[in-house]
C-alpha cells in the first residue's frame, strides 16, 4: 500500500496544485461593462483598473471596488429665490449632465469621492455644487441680460463650475436653463413691454409699408397709363402699315390671279386637244385589241371543243374500265365471302358435334362417378353397421329403404304418360319397382357381407318372442 501511494504521490500533488490554480482563477474571474470601472487594489501600488474588459482578482490578496462612468442626468433648481446685479430677485431651474474624468488623475479623485456609489448618490453630491455656482453667476448679471441671452448665462456658470467639478474628479457635458421665475411678476412685465415695443414697431413697420405701398402703386399706375398711351400710338400706326400692305398685296394677288385665269385658259386649250389626240389614239387601240380579242375567243372555242370531246371520249373508256374492274373485284369479293361462310359453317357443326360429344362424355363421367360415390358411401355405412347392433342395422334399413324404393322408381317420374294394355300391366309395373328395389336390397347385402333378409327374419322373431 506504501509503495502504491509513493508511486501515485509525484503525480498527485502537481494535479492538485493545477486544480487549486483553476479554483482561484475561476473563483477570481471578473469582467467590468463598459459604463463601469473596477478597480483592483491590495497587491501593487496603484490598483489596476478595468473597463469594458475582463480580468483576475487574486482571492484573499485583492479587493474590486466599482467606480460608475456613465452620463448622470441633474436636475438643479434653486432652492430659494436669488438676488440679480438689479436686486430682483428670481429662481432658476435647469438641467445639468455629468460624469467621471476619463484621464486618471481625475478618475483617481472621483474613486476618492465617489467609490461604490450609484449615479443617484453622485447627483445628490454634485446638485449642492452646481446650485451654488449658478447662484454665484445670478448674483452677477442684470435681469435682462439672463433672460435674453441665456446662451451667455450657461457659458458663465459652466465656466465657473468645470473647475469645481475637476476636483471631484467629474467633467461637465452640457448645462442647459429651463427656465426663469421670480415672485413679483418682473419677468413677465418685461414680456409684456417687449410685446408693447414689438407691437410699436410692428405697426409703424406696417404703416411704412402701406405708404410705400400707395407710393408704388401710384407709380406703377402712372407708368401703367403711360405705357397704354405708347402702345396704342404703336398700335394705330402699325395698323396703318398694316393696311397699306394689305392693299399692296391684294393688288399684287389680283395681277397674279388674272396670269394665271390666262394661263390656265391656253393650258385647258391644250389640255383639250391632247385629251382628242389621246381619244383617237385610244379607240384605234381599242378597235384593234377587239378585233385581237375575237380571234383568241374563237381560237379559245375551237380547243375548248376538241378538249371536250377528246376528255368524254376518255371519261367513258375509263369509266367502263373501272365499272368491269369493280365487277370483277366484287365478284371475287362475293366468292370469297361465300367460300368463308361454308367454312365457318363447317367449323361450326364440327365445333357442335364435338362439345355434344364431351358433354356425352362428361354425362357419362358424371353418372360413372356418382355410381362409385354411392358405391363407396354404402361401402362406409356397411362398415359402419358392422360395428353397430342389429337395432340399429334395422333402424337404418327401414330409413333407407323408402328411399331405395324411391330411386328405383324414379324413371318413372319422368315419363310423361304410360299407356298400359291388357290386365295386370298395372300390377306387372309395381312388381317391376318391387323387383327393381329388391336387387338394390341384394346389392346392398353382397356388398356389405350381410344378409338383410335373414337378420329382417330374426330381427322379427326376437321381437315375436
Amino acid at each position: 500500500m506504501g509503495s502504491i501511494i509513493s508511486s501515485v504521490l509525484p503525480f498527485l500533488i502537481p494535479a492538485v496544485i493545477v486544480i487549486a490554480v483553476i479554483v482561484v482563477l475561476c473563483s477570481g474571474y471578473l469582467k467590468a461593462p463598459p459604463d463601469m470601472a473596477y478597480l483592483i487594489s491590495g497587491v501593487g501600488k496603484k490598483p489596476r483598473v478595468l473597463i469594458g474588459k475582463a480580468g483576475i482578482k487574486i482571492p484573499f490578496f485583492e479587493r474590486v471596488d466599482k467606480l460608475f462612468l456613465g452620463a448622470i442626468q441633474i436636475d438643479v433648481k434653486t432652492s430659494s429665490s436669488v438676488p440679480t446685479a438689479e436686486f430682483i430677485n428670481v429662481k432658476v431651474d435647469s438641467y445639468v449632465n455629468v460624469r467621471v474624468g476619463q484621464t486618471d488623475e481625475m478618475m483617481a479623485l472621483a474613486a476618492q469621492n465617489f467609490l461604490n456609489s450609484d449615479r443617484d448618490t453622485i447627483g445628490q453630491k454634485v446638485r449642492d455644487l452646481l446650485e451654488g455656482n449658478i447662484r454665484e453667476i445670478v448674483g452677477q448679471m442684470n435681469l435682462t441680460d439672463m433672460v435674453s441671452d441665456r446662451k451667455a448665462f450657461s457659458e458663465k456658470v459652466q465656466e465657473n463650475a468645470v473647475p469645481d467639478l475637476a476636483r471631484f474628479g467629474l467633467e461637465l457635458i452640457s448645462f442647459n436653463v429651463q427656465n426663469f421665475s421670480d415672485e413679483n411678476g418682473v419677468i413677465n412685465d418685461l414680456g409684456i413691454d417687449n410685446i408693447e415695443q414689438i407691437r410699436k414697431a410692428a405697426a409703424i413697420a406696417k404703416s411704412d409699408a402701406q405708404r410705400e405701398i400707395a407710393i408704388a402703386e401710384a407709380e406703377n399706375a402712372k407708368q401703367s397709363n403711360e405705357a397704354k398711351v405708347k402702345a396704342a400710338e404703336e398700335m394705330a400706326v402699325r395698323n396703318n402699315d398694316l393696311a397699306i400692305k394689305k392693299a399692296q398685296l391684294k393688288q399684287e394677288a389680283d395681277t397674279r390671279q388674272a396670269q394665271a385665269d390666262a394661263a390656265a385658259g391656253i393650258e385647258a386649250e391644250n389640255q383639250r386637244k391632247l385629251r382628242d389626240v389621246a381619244a383617237t389614239d385610244a379607240n384605234i387601240a381599242k378597235a384593234e385589241r377587239e378585233a385581237d380579242l375575237k380571234q383568241k375567243q374563237i381560237q379559245l372555242k375551237e380547243y375548248e371543243l376538241d378538249a371536250l370531246v377528246r376528255k368524254q371520249a376518255d371519261a367513258d373508256k375509263y369509266a367502263a374500265e373501272q365499272k368491269a374492274a369493280a365487277d370483277l373485284i366484287k365478284r371475287q369479293r362475293d366468292a370469297e365471302a361465300r367460300a368463308y361462310e361454308i367454312e365457318q359453317e363447317a367449323r361450326a357443326m364440327k365445333a357442335k358435334a364435338e362439345a355434344e360429344k364431351y358433354a356425352a362424355e362428361q354425362k357419362a363421367a358424371g353418372i360413372a362417378a356418382v355410381g362409385e360415390a354411392e358405391a363407396a358411401a354404402i361401402e362406409k355405412k356397411a362398415e359402419a353397421q358392422k360395428k353397430m347392433g342389429e337395432a340399429s342395422i334395422m333402424e337404418m334399413y327401414f330409413d333407407a329403404l323408402p328411399k331405395i324404393v324411391a330411386n328405383a322408381s324414379a324413371p318413372l317420374t319422368n315419363v310423361d304418360k304410360i299407356t298400359m294394355y291388357g290386365e295386370g300391366n298395372s300390377a306387372k309395373l309395381a312388381g317391376d319397382v318391387m323387383k327393381t328395389a329388391d336387387q338394390i336390397t341384394k346389392a346392398v347385402s353382397e356388398a356389405t357381407g350381410i344378409d338383410l333378409a335373414q337378420l329382417l327374419n330374426s330381427f322379427i322373431a326376437k321381437k315375436e318372442n
